[in-house]
């Protein structure tokens, strides 16, 4: 049993703030290094969470002894060399969805993994958001019978999408959360996908994506992903979900936050579920999903609540939507 868990963040943008700020306040765990390319924020990262170890370079940090697990918050292209990486330094890894920008690179960190001593785990944070789980609940105790339609919605403002379109297409970045969600829910794998991209801005991807899948009992999903929102929209993330199922139906609603906030700067609707404060620490989904990946290495155990292997296949089939709206024509799996 793991009494201590000597930590390290790779990857220090927004998110890769927010794993460090949580890491920094869990129980047993001890944020120990942070890397990332750039000096300045490095210092500042160092500086407000109280990080001893500080690397411009992280394949120093993983030559650190004393680190036993990383977080890789880094953009989707590094995934493969930095998972590969940590994985054969021994360390437990935590990488944030999605796996890989493609399959084969999926393929090879999972053949690292399989080789590796220390835990891997992908970060698809909607598995623990109590909202799915719940869905997933009444799914599994049949509730609503047979699943025969899902269709889900996450768009973000125009503004937002602004910021990564250069980086991720909204299939990839968003629309796998979706999807993972719909695979985990149905338990079953897509025969064929069909989707269409929406494009108006000069950006690397297109503002949208649609895509319609075919699982293999003959249930439809359709997903959503729309970057574009009007920039005054009063909400950072619109997330739904509707399951239809041959004796009921269950309604996600991620889209509202519970809590709206109108002063000077207009109407805003801030995060309750997925990393808000209270109380002066980081809470919600990601604080889960870190407690139960750090209590897996503790415990000795794989990570059972998201697999390497489905990991993989939200994005065997993104990559396929994305060939489809490419092509034009529906893609077999």
């Amino acid at each position: 049993m793991v009494e201590s868990i000597k930590y390290g963040v790779i990857g220090l943008g927004f998110f890769g703030e927010i794993h460090a700020e949580v890491l920094s306040s869990l129980c047993g765990v001890k944020l120990s290094a942070v890397s990332t390319r750039r000096p300045e924020r490095l210092r500042w990262i160092a500086e407000t969470y109280n990080v001893n170890k500080t690397y411009t370079d992280y394949k120093k940090l993983l030559t650190d002894e004393e680190i036993q697990a990383v977080s890789i918050v880094t953009h989707v292209d590094n995934h493969k060399e930095i998972a590969i990486a940590a994985l054969n330094a021994g360390k437990h890894v935590f990488l944030e969805k999605p796996m890989a920008g493609n399959v084969e690179d999926c393929n090879a960190i999972i053949k690292a993994a399989d080789s590796a001593r220390g835990k891997f785990m992908v970060g698809h944070i909607c598995r623990f958001d109590p909202r799915v789980s719940l869905a997933r609940q009444a799914v599994q105790s049949g509730r609503i019978g047979k699943i025969i339609s899902i269709h889900a919605t996450r768009n973000l403002p125009a503004n937002i999408g602004a910021e990564v379109l250069g980086k991720i297409s909204p299939l990839m970045g968003d629309g796998i959360h979706d999807i993972d969600i719909m695979l985990w829910l149905t338990g079953e794998k897509v025969k064929t996908v069909y989707a269409r991209n929406v494009k108006y801005r000069d950006f690397k991807n297109p503002d949208g994506g649609w895509a319609m899948l075919n699982f293999e009992s003959g249930a439809v999903g359709v997903v959503e992903t729309l970057w574009c929102l009007p920039e005054n929209t009063s909400f950072s993330i619109d997330a739904r979900m509707e399951i239809i199922g041959t004796e009921g139906a269950i309604y996600i609603d991620c889209g509202n936050a519970g809590v709206t906030v109108n002063d000077s700067n207009g109407i805003k609707k801030p995060d309750s579920i997925y990393w808000p404060k209270v109380a002066g620490k980081r809470c919600g989904a990601l604080r889960t999903e870190l407690e139960y990946f750090t209590e897996c290495i503790r415990s000795d155990i794989s990570p059972s609540i998201i697999t390497p292997q489905e990991s993989r296949e939200a994005v065997t089939v993104v990559s396929a939507a994305e060939k489809s709206a490419k092509s034009g024509n529906v893609e077999k799996l």
